[in-house]
């Protein structure tokens, strides 16, 4: 017999078609675009002079996207291949924060270029750090932008992980694909239906959120903006001091009970509007997460007491609006709690990793991924115990293929991995240990505040120098897109199959 000689047909490759890539980004800058002109106005009615950085803003976003639109032209019914659906994923974070940081550089901010794109993709990946300070007396425009990029990154976030992700196979994503319809293999092509009741539902929970704030004593426009802030799971308030600003006890309690609202899935709430209310209540991961909440508000309740920093009511709420904040990923301060000694700092800070639900805003690891992980652990000790014995592993009821495994357990290395590369990275800038590692988490999990004087609850990232901030940056949008998503662009045969 003779070898196959390959033939020029059996060697053709696929180039990636930057078309339809094109064309998404060109609608979401023109919607984005559009999107500055409403803090516009706001600054022009409070005559505070800043709407002059919207405006121009707006006009070069919407001329970009029109442009890429164009260029693109007839590709937008065209389906998107998974490659292309990585490229998208990943550009629309970068191209947009780039975009959105134009106000806050040619505005009142007056931010460097670098301080803008890691202030917009803060916003945008609703992580909540900040480097700007003078909260208290920024134009009203201002606060406004950054609670809307919050809350469009938020219900972005949400279509990426209900529609985007499960498909890509990211992090056990698929398992959460079963959760999210009733007919997941057809789920893509109902994604438009699904966007349409997640958008309902998230902007009914934003003005609900809004209403019980103005109750609690808020002004109209307090409300709303931290409405938005909660929701997404952003952090970003209208002061320097964030909710201790208001030293109000209802305020937290909102604030409590909407950032946990905002950690669970979005998917479970259409349900909900559906007339299906049990599955709040009876889903896997829910209860995992409300448990993990309980167990560490007890905890740091417990610390508070035994050490004298609290006692009573006082820290019950510190404990469960400081838990809340940072499993959920929002970020809010309504008390520093690295005053509270060593031990709360070590409470918190694994805290920040845990994060919320599959489908939510929040980000960390994701209830669903520790509990996968902990039942794979106990699964290898059986076996190891048990040679012979057969120990399948079940999630909710249901068996969990040893792909989804794999990919949990993947991506839980490289979450970690990459935590501890940036952790060092910022030590070698100049940053102190406690700094640095909870710096990295707080960016890498999209929590906001981390630890200490430099960048704890009390302080921003301001005082960081460029690197630092531009290594926080990448880290930010790592962590919101799921790693993988990113990392698989640098492979050479992404780019030609």
């Amino acid at each position: 017999m003779h070898a196959r000689i390959p033939t020029v047909e059996a060697e053709a490759v696929s180039v990636l078609s930057l078309r339809p890539v094109a064309t998404t980004l060109g609608l979401l800058l023109s919607i984005l675009g559009v999107s500055m002109l409403a803090p516009a106005l706001v600054d022009f009615a409070s005559r505070s002079g800043g709407q002059g950085a919207f405006v121009g803003g707006a006009a070069i976003t919407i001329f970009v996207g029109v442009l890429l639109w164009m260029s693109g032209r007839g590709q937008m019914a065209r389906k998107l291949d998974l490659r292309q659906a990585f490229l998208l994923t990943s550009s629309v974070w970068i191209v947009l924060s780039a975009f959105a940081a134009l106000p806050l550089m040619w505005g009142p901010p007056r931010l460097s270029f670098t301080a803008a794109m890691f202030e917009s993709m803060s916003g945008l990946t609703t992580t909540g750090a900040s480097v700007m300070s003078g909260l208290d007396a920024m134009s009203p425009g201002i606060l406004l932008w950054r609670a809307l990029l919050h809350w469009f990154g938020g219900i972005g976030i949400i279509a990426i992980a209900i529609a985007v992700l499960p498909v890509l196979s990211i992090g056990g994503m698929q398992l959460f694909r079963t959760e999210s319809s009733d007919k997941s293999d057809k789920f893509l092509p109902r994604a438009g239906s699904i966007a349409k009741r997640l958008l309902i539902a998230y902007v009914l929970l934003t003005a609900v959120c809004a209403g019980f704030y103005l109750a609690a004593g808020l002004r109209t426009f307090d409300a709303v903006t931290l409405a938005m802030s909660t929701l997404s799971s952003g952090g970003f308030a209208n002061s320097d001091q964030s909710l201790s600003v208001f030293a109000n006890p209802s305020v937290d309690y909102v604030a409590i009970v909407f950032m946990l609202v905002a950690a669970l899935p979005f998917p479970l709430y259409v349900r909900a509007l559906s007339g299906d209310v049990r599955r709040l209540f009876t889903n896997p991961e829910v209860r995992v997460f409300l448990a993990i909440v309980a167990a560490f508000t007890l905890l740091s309740f417990l610390q508070q007491s035994l050490q004298g920093v609290a006692t009573g009511e006082k820290a019950f709420r510190g404990a469960l609006f400081t838990v809340s904040s940072l499993i959920s990923t929002t970020g809010f301060m309504a008390m520093d709690y690295t005053n509270w000694g060593a031990a709360s700092d070590a409470i918190f800070f694994v805290v920040m990793f845990l994060g919320g639900c599959t489908g939510s805003t929040a980000g960390g690891l994701k209830a669903l991924r520790l509990s996968i992980t902990a039942k794979a652990i106990r699964q290898h000790l059986k076996r190891i115990s048990f040679r012979a014995g057969v120990f399948p592993l079940r999630y909710g009821g249901a068996p969990v293929a040893d792909d989804v495994v794999a990919s949990v357990l993947s991506f839980v290395f490289l979450f970690l991995l990459t935590f501890f590369l940036v952790g060092v990275g910022l030590n070698l800038m100049g940053l102190d240990l406690r700094s640095a590692f909870s710096a990295a988490i707080a960016c890498l999990a999209n929590v906001g505040p981390g630890l200490g004087p430099v960048v704890g609850p009390a302080s921003n990232f301001g005082s960081l120098s460029d690197p630092a901030l531009w290594l926080l940056t990448a880290a930010m949008m790592l962590g919101r897109l799921e790693i993988l998503t990113v990392l698989v662009l640098f492979l050479p045969r992404f780019w030609v199959r």
